[in-house]
């Protein structure tokens, strides 16, 4: 088969795909009313997958080569079983072999020995995509018990956007989550074919129409320093100022603090948690 013929019967195979799966067999919520297509939209495929309607319009078209991280997020979307996933790499001319796999990060030792010497202030490493790769037991008593929250799901935006507790935790929570979303678009931006990323991000676009908002709108930031106003059910209202530093030996990881002025009842609430 030709190398035109390829790429024809690419577009026919993803819009068949596609056509066949409704919106709610993916979790997006329904339009309301009738819809002008059947099956899936291009922009839905192409938001699930982490790239723009045009990428992947010109994919079904045959203007443009998919890299196989796409490819393997295209197959997820569509539900591709292994026969057909095969079949999709093979039009696209791709290794069928499942993509890289990132090296788990482990904390810095210097790092972890830092937070144990935090004792009145709490703290967290964060890695690669927002992953919790450490944190304090002031931090743990400030947001959350990390621990019990299994290791593949210890990421700080997929808590912002998936844990009711976390919504309540920050009175500015529409504030603080589109930047979560901005510094993911930051995190693509340095690493666009990082699956674990794409899987996360599809996970909340499917999950958070908020999430597909911020994220379809291209922000990015990188976090560095700022102020949080949080809702603690024991210590009440704190408003307490953040830093984000950078580790020296590994910059994917960045040490996450949070204080208050001497003297201040978020200072206080501070004092009292770590009682």
């Amino acid at each position: 088969m030709s190398s035109n013929a390829h790429r024809s019967e690419l577009g026919d195979f993803l819009r068949a795909r596609r056509t066949a799966l409704s919106p709610a067999m993916v979790g997006l919520p329904g339009s309301g009313g009738r819809r002008r297509v059947k099956g899936l939209r291009r922009e839905e495929v192409a938001l699930l997958a982490s790239i723009s309607t045009d990428y992947y319009t010109r994919l079904e078209q045959g203007r443009r080569r998919a890299s196989a991280p796409v490819l393997d997020a295209i197959a997820r979307i569509l539900r591709l079983d292994h026969d057909e996933r095969a079949y999709l790499f093979e039009l696209s001319g791709k290794d069928a072999a499942r993509p890289r796999r990132p090296v788990a990060q482990q904390v810095q030792p210097q790092l972890r020995r830092l937070l144990d010497d935090l004792a009145t202030v709490p703290a967290v490493v964060l890695g690669r995509r927002t992953d919790i790769l450490a944190w304090n037991q002031m931090a743990a008593a400030l947001v959350t018990d990390f621990g019990r929250i299994p290791e593949r799901q210890r990421n700080f935006v997929r808590l912002i956007f998936t844990d009711p507790a976390m919504r309540r935790l920050y009175a500015d929570w529409r504030d603080i989550a589109p930047s979560g979303v901005a510094q993911l678009r930051m995190e693509a931006a340095r690493d666009p074919d990082d699956p674990r990323l794409m899987e996360l991000v599809g996970e909340l676009s499917v999950r958070d129409p908020d999430f597909r908002r911020w994220w379809g709108a291209h922000n990015v930031a990188v976090g560095g320093m700022g102020t949080k106003l949080l809702r603690h059910p024991v210590a009440g209202d704190l408003t307490l100022d953040w830093s984000s530093l950078v580790c020296a030996t590994d910059p994917g990881q960045r040490l996450i603090t949070w204080t208050a002025d001497p003297g201040t009842p978020s200072h206080d609430g501070l004092r009292l948690l770590a009682s």
